[in-house]
């Protein structure tokens, strides 16, 4: 389990999270607020992710 890098786990949340909140913003009958919200969610958590990654390259 040490093996997993520091961030990874963020960034594919974050992956599923934003794909999520685009398919929200798809459907036609979903609140458009709460799908950006999940969306820009998401997006941060990719961003956070991606630098624990490149902040911790070994």
């Amino acid at each position: 389990m040490n093996n997993i890098r520091e961030g990874l786990i963020p960034t594919i949340l974050g992956s599923a999270v934003t794909a999520t909140g685009y398919a929200l913003k798809q459907k036609s009958g979903s609140n458009k607020m709460i799908a950006n919200t999940v969306f820009g969610f998401g997006l941060a958590h990719i961003v956070l992710g991606a630098i624990d990654l490149i902040e911790h390259r070994r």
